[in-house]
């Protein structure tokens, strides 16, 4: 089996990512020859500055092209199954500055497309291929993601409504470079959360354990990350997407260190993102309620991992997450009835309010989940993937018990739901905050492969801490 390495060193396969989303175009161009036409982001700047905005590539130009150049085109005609890459000219000011760019020969030799000229060919170029189609064909783009000078002259018609959904279908099911890159970009980042753990060994503040993870990250090739870290440190645990990442890791209150870290960031490798979340102790080892709860949280993940393979439904395996958290928080007292009913009333929603995951490829929240938002079942609203998950496809696994007051409160003062809540042993927890655990799994046909390798075993992340 080849390793990642020597995976990535093949080109990014973007000839057989046309093709893919070519299926779909040729579903719905009634016979019709068609071709794709994208652009990739626009050089930027800064408003009132003269520098550029940090670059993000379109993730559909990407996926096409594996191309990470601003300013760039391509086209697929795919009658003739050709990929064509327009890159930008030399601008001779520009070279001054910042060097030579790629030439279109370089281009070649590092893209997977038949063909690459410069940007101002580019309505010639699309001029020609309706003409040999004898103006039969159709062009399909992207709304709002077409430059104004880009002319789609002699084409009989331009479908601005549909390319975008194709390749966001695509997407869901990643092939071999793509995992590769997952696996990278997880790897990197398992360096990064240990670099993490051990920096909050002496750290004062949560933005030196971020700054430990992002600094591990750009040193092993990750200089992107996939969404902003986030670091939160006891009760601020509670919030899921807490964006501070600067309190103090000593209660001002008492002056005693604080019990736990929440650390939820991953590097981004090539464009594709890992998304690990993990709890690590501040003492060097765990509270006993962080503890207890840490122990009910990696259940509902061990037991959820173990349900996946090509076409399980994503639901079930949510509802699963609820059902051990509730057996879980029966067994330390905070829970009271009737498991079946305390699965029917939602109450741990109260304690675990998100969806178990979500899709992960070239966006942390990838494409194609389907999610319902406007589900009126609480325990499903904000699940962000429904239905069955495909072989090849990539997902989160996270679920996450929380001592939230603003949510949790409404459950208690309501007559129907306060009588399963013990408040006199929920009192013991709220300083936990939050424990989530975080891994990005790889569905194949029988079953799967855990893409994250950062430590998550109770005594190893101890040992770390220590």
């Amino acid at each position: 089996m080849a390793t990642v390495d020597v995976i990535l060193q093949g080109k990014y396969p973007a000839k057989a990512h046309a093709r893919r989303v070519a299926e779909y175009l040729q579903g719905h161009s009634q016979g019709k020859p068609g071709i794709i036409y994208l652009e990739a982001q626009k050089t930027r700047l800064i408003e009132d500055n003269d520098e550029t905005m940090p670059f993000r590539q379109r993730r559909p130009f990407f996926y096409l092209s594996g191309c990470l150049l601003p300013d760039a085109s391509l086209v697929y005609d795919v009658s003739s199954d050709k990929l064509t890459l327009f890159i930008p000219p030399i601008d001779p000011e520009d070279v001054i500055w910042s060097g030579l760019p790629l030439s279109p020969s370089e281009a070649l030799n590092l893209y997977d497309v038949d063909n690459v000229l410069t940007t101002p060919e580019v309505n010639e170029t699309l001029t020609s291929i309706a003409s040999a189609h004898n103006g039969q064909a159709v062009a399909f783009a992207i709304q709002d993601q077409v430059s104004s000078e880009t002319k789609f002259h002699g084409f009989q018609d331009t479908n601005f409504s549909l390319l975008k959904g194709w390749i966001e279908k695509a997407r869901v099911v990643k092939d071999a470079y793509e995992i590769a890159l997952l696996r990278k970009a997880n790897d990197i980042s398992a360096k990064a959360h240990i670099a993490a753990i051990k920096a909050a060994k002496t750290a004062t503040n949560e933005r030196e354990i971020e700054g430990a993870f992002i600094s591990t990250c750009i040193a092993n090739g990750a200089r992107e990350q996939s969404y902003h870290p986030i670091v939160a440190c006891g009760e601020n645990g509670a919030t899921l997407h807490y964006p501070k990442n600067d309190a103090e890791l000593t209660d001002p209150a008492t002056k005693q260190r604080k019990k736990n870290v929440l650390i939820d960031a991953g590097g981004e490798y090539r464009t594709y993102c890992a998304d690990i979340t993990r709890v690590i102790p501040l003492g060097g080892r765990f509270a006993e309620e962080t503890r207890q709860i840490y122990k009910i949280v990696l259940r509902m993940q061990l037991e959820c991992i173990a349900m996946l393979k090509d076409g399980v439904l994503w639901d079930d395996v949510h509802a699963h997450a609820h059902c051990v958290a509730i057996k879980g928080l029966l067994q330390l007292g905070i829970l009271r009835g009737p498991v079946d009913e305390l699965f029917d009333k939602r109450v741990s929603v109260a304690f675990f309010p998100h969806g178990l995951g979500h899709y992960l490829g070239m966006d942390t929240h990838d494409t194609g989940g389907n999610p319902n938002y406007e589900d009126k079942d609480t325990m499903f609203r904000y699940l962000r993937v429904r239905g069955h998950l495909p072989a090849g496809s990539v997902i989160t696994v996270e679920p996450g018990i929380y001592f939230c007051r603003f949510i949790i409160e409404p459950y208690i003062k309501s007559p129907e739901t306060s009588k399963y809540i013990d408040t006199a042993v929920l009192e013991r927890y709220w300083s936990v905050g939050g424990v989530r655990i975080e891994d990005n799994i790889h569905v194949t046909k029988d079953g799967y492969e855990n893409l994250t390798t950062a430590p998550k075993v109770i005594e190893e992340v101890e040992s770390l801490a220590l």
